[in-house]
This record gives C-alpha cells, structure tokens and sequence, in this order.
C-alpha cells in the first residue's frame, strides 16, 4: 500500500493526480498549513527532518522530492509514462523533470518572498519578472502539438510541470502563453485530475 503525506495547497496535489492517474491504491495522510504563517505543521518534521511536502511511503520506505516520486511511480506501474532510457526523449524527459523543480520554481517562490516585503522589494521586481518570462516562455515553446511535453500521451514530465504551468496561468499568463494555457486546461479536463482534487478536498 501506498501512503502520501499531504499537505493542502502544495505540490503534492500533483503526486494525488499521478496516484489517480496510474490507478494505484494509496492512503492520503492530510496536514494543513498554518492558518497565519502559511507554513506547513511541525507534525511533518516527524516523517522527514525537512517537513514538507509531499512524501510518499512505498511498502515501508520513505520517498520525499517529488521528481524522485514521480520518476519511482511512474517505474514501477506506469513505465510508458518514462520515455526509453535510450531515446532522445528521455534526455529531454531527464531535463525537464529537473528544470520543473529546479529552473522553473526559482523565480516562482522569489516572487512570492519578495512579495511580501512590499516597497522594500520593489528593485527586485523587474528581475524577478524577466525571469519569470524566460521560463514560461521557454515552458510554452516546449509543449507539442498534442499538447503533452516528451511524448505525445501524458508523461511524467506533465506531471511535474503542471505545477509551475498552473501558477502562470494563477498570474493571468494564459494570452501570453497559449500552449501553456492550453496545457492546463487539458490536464484539468481529464478525469484523475478531477478525482485528485476531490480526494484532496475530502482528506484535507
């Protein structure tokens, strides 16, 4: 049996939506952000010494990042989900699944810490802007005509990229960036994606 440490309003919504999407049975242990701080509960620090979210438990062992999540899931029951290890697919697969956690999350959570400092981090804002745009823009040209990333049925790299897709669209990008609008709009259609969210609602 499978186990997920979930955190409302968090990246591992996308594990829940994987989870439905590869039919596997799995158990949702629900945490909730602090209500003032929006930090996640100490209660997590018990599981992992960094305390967040998402983690997942496979018979008795412990998997926290979400590439290595996604990357352990998608191995063992849902291999088309991970291009051939000898393809060109997978060297871009390998890029972009590092880039969603990597590249792309750097400007995101800089322009959320940077936010909050309000006049005192108004010189950061332009910088913080462009690369925001960089990435998205990059993001955009790299969805194909099917809609996917990689491959032209949903990969493992649509999963980690639809958090950071999503947050583009949060943030009213969808006219500057229509491939990745529409990306978004598939993924939140198919129905794993609906029974994930429900799944998290209810836990939560």
């Amino acid at each position: 049996m499978i186990k997920i440490h979930h955190l409302n309003r968090s990246r591992s919504h996308r594990i829940l939506w994987l989870l439905e999407e590869i039919g596997a049975p799995y158990d949702v242990i629900p945490y909730t952000r602090d209500a003032k701080t929006n930090l996640a509960p100490p209660e997590l620090k018990l599981v992992h010494p960094l305390g967040k979210s998402p983690m997942v438990e496979i018979d008795g062992t412990l998997i926290a990042e979400s590439a290595a999540i996604t990357e352990v899931l998608c191995t063992r029951f849902a291999p088309q989900m991970i291009p051939d290890r000898d393809s060109a697919a997978y060297l871009q697969h390998l890029e972009l699944m590092h880039f969603a956690e990597g590249s792309a999350m750097t400007p995101i959570l800089l322009n959320l810490y940077v936010s909050r400092l309000g006049d005192a981090g108004a010189p950061l804002h332009p910088r913080i802007a462009s690369e925001l745009d960089n990435h998205y823009s990059y993001m955009n040209s790299r969805v194909r005509a099917s809609g996917h990333f990689v491959q032209d049925t949903l990969s493992a790299a649509d999963i980690m990229l639809s958090f950071p897709a999503e947050i583009a669209m949060q943030q009213g990008r969808a006219k500057d960036y229509p491939a990745l609008a529409g990306f978004v709009e598939m993924i939140h259609a198919r129905p794993a994606y609906g029974r994930a969210t429900a799944r998290g609602k209810t836990d939560a």
